[in-house]
């Protein structure tokens, strides 16, 4: 265990206990958290630490993508935030990989079925359509199901206001290079509008965005004397979503949206090309009623999306450009039902259908529909109790019934515990995950049908501080996860398989917030992960974060922030070998600034500010100082 760290969460819990005993106010029991039992829940009564990115935080991070803002969560890395525009991103919470997490968008489960791990691409998610995001850590497939093992990022999109009419447009223009390099001319934009309102029992939201990006090459030239290309990004997002509430305990949620994104590639590391490209279409749609009776609430969160990808790469074998479909389908349905039996105890019980199919045509090999398929049903049940004395438990139990697999059961029991007499919560849990081999993974020409799910177990424990209403919250967990049966692939036979023996990840996450004054906040955390080897690869064993975040006037706000992140492994070359990263440091800023209250903002963001040359994956360009500059409208 890392003897500084000891040192400084003691002397944090010390600072905070003193603190508590010179400034005793009453806590505002105000912010909730859904993403461990599916219902608003007061985090007081949580015994999870769960983090709760709002639209007032995003508002302090503008210009920046989901997954820059994502990795400065403790215990969260994605690899390729610091990298170009479009660059593919590695999602790794407590040592876990892509598709380990499971990405919820308005609490549906999003996917794609035609990747390697099943995962959803948030680079198709533009950060302007955004409302909130809630991130959960530690194994959570009672509630979610498959994938949700190191973590549950759900999102929320923005929603209808309460005017007939309302909107806003907004347009962003940045600089996009390199370190070292002195153009700064603008190759970044970004641009976009939404219309909202309500009327009696309707209400309306549409959004369009798009985003496009040039000015740094995808892979980094090795010589400097070479010159490689840019390669560019291109995005557009849509979206409408339509509420009807017929009855005052009846709402009808419906949402219909559609993505395209373009993005210029090169050969891998260190390797340009002219010729590589991509474009990927996704289409979604859902339908979420909700019905309030008199002790409860009956949800159903539905949804089907269609993803279409197509690849253009230049091959060196044949000196032609090779040409891959990939397409995927999938449908997803959970009804679910919150019971209060008394007060202080609610069940929460339902059942879950998800189907997934896809279609894979490449000159390597093709996957049709009519094989590669299959679909999950599964019944769940939690309990969760909360007493007036301070014990909180939330227990609960998932049946896996898979077309393929068979029978997996997972289970969870989550007890916390808040002191009365002192400003203390003690939490703890352990909890079981699976992860189900994906169609690529079985049925493509480097699959393997004989692949066995993941298993994953999760052990946590901790204690959450929060003193003088709320002007300093200071938590600490130390978490020990095993996996089992991890997938990989095998160079050798070109075939995936499962990693006989255990992958274990141990580590620590601690937040410290504190409110100097209403105009001055600081928030800082700090991660330690000692990882088995096989889960190594681009995850650092230390990681901090830290902001300051001042409100100067009522239309003023300034923001600064800092991040550190440790050496990192990643593989390079056949045979592979191992190639040490090292340690950086970011500096970034924010300015913002209201011209006409309630109608008119503008914002200034610097990233890179000391302009750090850094590696972020081996053989890949990262960017270097840029500045970005935006306004948005209200009407």
């Amino acid at each position: 265990m890392n003897k500084k760290f000891i040192r400084f969460s003691a002397i944090a819990l010390l600072f905070a206990m003193n603190t508590y005993a010179q400034d005793q106010e009453p806590k505002q029991l105000d912010e909730v958290v859904v993403s461990d039992s599916k219902f608003a829940l007061p985090k007081e009564k949580s015994g999870k630490v769960i983090v709760k990115i709002t639209a007032e935080d995003l508002k302090k991070k503008a210009g920046q993508s989901v997954a820059s803002i994502l990795s400065t969560v403790a215990g969260v890395e994605i690899n390729g935030n610091q990298s170009r525009n479009g660059k593919d991103l590695g999602l790794y919470i407590r040592g876990g990989r892509n598709h380990q997490v499971l990405i919820l968008i308005d609490g549906v489960p999003v996917t794609d079925a035609s990747g390697i791990s099943l995962s959803y691409d948030l680079r198709l998610l533009p950060v302007e359509q955004i409302e909130s995001i809630e991130i959960m850590k530690g194994a959570s497939s009672t509630l979610y199901g498959t994938g949700a093992a190191t973590g549950v990022i759900n999102i929320t999109l923005k929603k209808a206001g309460k005017k007939a009419i309302a909107g806003n447009a907004y347009v962003n223009m940045g600089t996009q290079t390199v370190a070292k390099n002195d153009n700064y001319d603008i190759k970044d934009f970004t641009q976009g509008f939404a219309l909202n309102g309500s009327a009696e029992k309707f209400n309306y939201f549409a959004s369009l965005n798009s985003t496009e990006t040039s000015g740094i090459s995808d892979a980094k030239s090795a010589n400097d004397a070479v010159v490689f290309e840019d390669d560019r990004f291109s995005r557009v997002n849509s979206i409408v979503k339509l509420g009807f509430t017929p009855t005052k305990k009846l709402t009808l949620d419906f949402l219909a949206n559609y993505d395209r994104m373009r993005n210029e590639f090169d050969g891998g590391a260190f390797a340009d090309d002219k010729t590589n490209h991509s474009i990927s279409e996704q289409y979604r749609i859902g339908f979420s009623p909700k019905f309030k009776y008199n002790k409860g609430e009956l949800v159903l969160n539905a949804g089907a999306s269609k993803i279409d990808r197509n690849f253009d790469i230049y091959s060196s074998w044949t000196k032609t450009v090779d040409k891959s479909l990939y397409q995927s389908r999938n449908v997803n349905a959970d009804l679910f039902n919150k019971y209060q039996i008394i007060p202080e105890l609610f069940i929460v019980t339902g059942g879950q259908f998800q189907f997934f199919e896809m279609v894979n045509l490449t000159p390597f090999g093709d996957i049709q529909k009519e094989k590669a398929k299959f679909s999950i049903l599964d019944p769940y049940a939690t309990v969760v109790y909360n007493s007036d004395f301070g014990l909180n438990v939330n227990t609960g139990a998932r049946l896996n019934i898979h077309s393929k697999y068979g029978n997996n059961f997972v289970f969870n029991v989550n007890p916390s515990y808040t002191f009365s007499n002192v400003p203390l919560k003690i939490i703890s849990s352990f909890s079981t995950a699976y992860i189900t081999p994906s169609l690529y993974q079985l049925y493509s020409p480097y699959g393997n049908v004989d692949l066995s799910p993941e298993k994953d177990a999760t052990v946590e424990a901790g204690v959450e501080v929060e003193l003088a209403n709320k002007k300093i919250t200071f938590n600490v967990v130390a978490f020990h996860r095993e996996e089992n049966e991890a997938i990989d692939y095998s160079f050798v036979t070109n075939k995936y398989y499962n990693i006989f023996g255990k992958n274990i990840v141990r580590g620590i996450e601690t937040m410290l917030n504190y409110s100097f004054t209403e105009k001055l906040k600081f928030q800082g955390n700090y991660t330690f992960s000692d990882l088995d080897r096989s889960t190594k690869v681009l995850n650092p064993k230390h990681k901090v974060n830290a902001s300051l975040d001042f409100q100067a006037t009522t239309r003023l706000a300034i923001s600064a922030a800092y991040q550190f992140v440790s050496d990192r492994e990643d593989l390079f070359g056949w045979p592979s070998k191992v190639v040490v990263l090292k340690d950086y440091q970011l500096v970034n800023a924010n300015v913002r600034y209201e011209l006409i209250k309630n109608r008119l903002s503008i914002f200034v963001a610097a990233d890179n500010i000391l302009d750090k040359d850094f590696v972020e994956k081996n053989g890949f360009s990262t960017r270097g100082r840029n500045i970005k500059a935006g306004l948005n409208i209200l009407f």
